[in-house]
């Protein structure tokens, strides 16, 4: 029987003011994209050192959009790491180019720029690198690489809203950077996503890409430019971003309290890797932990249910792209990135959202405890 509580390991946070403002717009009757989408894209460009934002349905879609922008196409290659969410790998491969994985740290999950360099070859076009939570890889080295060898930067931020590197916010420098707004990450918009562009062409593209490829000619008719698909955010969504974002310092705020809870109420126990402490300015979505489940009598499965019993909800963030079915069928295998493949293995996410309290983490902690260790 599971518990009268239960911690979920994500959970968005909703003000009655912001489900007041759906109302509105809703009243309004203007409810796909219109002035809330422009008022959050100006909000949200302000957090990016005032660089060209624009809003999407999802990350995914930005994503989409982004490989668009660059041009990149069939014959192509895109550098990855082989530890993300699925979406950096499919959205390459739908755009006709081939994911060139590579290996990531063991602890902070960051991209390996070693092993990037080496992967370059004339066909080369991206990197893409997904930022976790904690720390984020060296992003000096990071544009000096793809300034060495004339590569786009696309930048998976799904996870890192709010996070600085050396006092920047990711996304107000470099090249193009993705966001998510699905319900677990840092702000939500319930679906939907942001693509942070170096300028306005760039910016007035995106617009074209994210509605059917549609530009106004002069006689205020329409053409189509290029074959897209239709990315828009509705208003719907907008106005409970732009609610999110006036909580966002808060919430973020809470979030590392949580994470420093769970670094100091996390039971010492031996093979157990944590995330890293974090650099300063860096921003928790998640708490993943490494646990070597053979050593304690487990399986991962039976770990979960363990602690779903106990009431406390898990994720598994995330599987080794490169040993899925469509990785496999670029010629990947086991044995490739052993990094990525024991973060695959052994990963749990436990709960870290904005409405747990340091107490619910001791509590998380000391089930953890109990499970593992009896």
């Amino acid at each position: 029987m599971t518990s009268p509580t239960y911690y979920k390991f994500a959970q968005p946070q909703l003000s009655e003011a912001s489900i007041q403002a759906v109302a509105d717009v809703l009243r309004s009757n203007w409810i796909a994209t219109g002035p809330k989408v422009t008022e959050l894209e100006q909000a949200l460009s302000r957090t990016f050192g005032n660089r060209p934002t624009r809003l999407l349905t999802s990350a995914t879609g930005a994503m989409e959009v982004a490989l668009a922008l660059c041009d990149i196409g069939e014959g192509d290659e895109v550098i990855t790491s082989a530890q993300s969410f699925f979406s950096a790998m499919n959205m390459i491969v739908k755009c006709g180019a081939k994911p060139v994985f590579v290996d990531c740290d063991l602890q902070s999950r960051a991209i390996d720029l070693a092993q990037v360099e080496a992967a370059i070859t004339p066909k080369t076009r991206a990197i893409m690198p997904t930022h976790f939570p904690g720390a984020l890889g060296d992003m000096d080295v990071l544009y000096a690489l793809a300034k060495k060898y004339q590569l786009r930067v696309i930048e998976d931020a799904a996870l890192v809203q709010g996070s600085q590197w050396q006092g920047k916010s990711v996304g107000s420098f470099g090249d193009i950077a993705t966001f998510s707004f699905h319900p677990n990450k840092n702000m939500t918009t319930i679906e939907g996503g942001a693509i942070v562009v170096n300028d306005e062409a760039e910016a007035q593209r995106v617009d074209v890409l994210r509605f059917h490829g549609i530009a106004k000619l002069p006689d205020q008719t329409r053409d189509v430019v290029e074959a897209s698909g239709k990315f828009n955010m509705s208003d719907v969504s907008a106005v409970i971003g732009l609610h999110q974002l006036t909580q966002f310092d808060d919430f973020m705020a809470q979030r590392q309290v949580l994470a420093e809870r769970y670094f100091t109420s996390f039971p010492v126990i031996p093979g157990i890797v944590l995330p890293p402490q974090g650099q300063p300015g860096q921003t928790w979505n998640m708490f993943c932990v490494l646990i070597p489940y053979e050593n304690f009598g487990h399986t991962r499965n039976s770990f979960r249910a363990a602690l779903h019993e106990a009431g406390i909800g898990t994720g598994v963030s995330y599987e080794a792209c490169h040993l899925t079915t469509v990785g496999k069928g670029f010629g990947y295998a086991e044995g490739m990135f052993p990094n990525a493949e024991r973060i695959a293995r052994e990963t749990v996410t436990l709960p870290l959202h904005v409405g747990l309290t340091v107490g619910d983490v001791d509590e998380i902690c000391g089930v953890v405890k109990r499970v593992l260790l009896g």
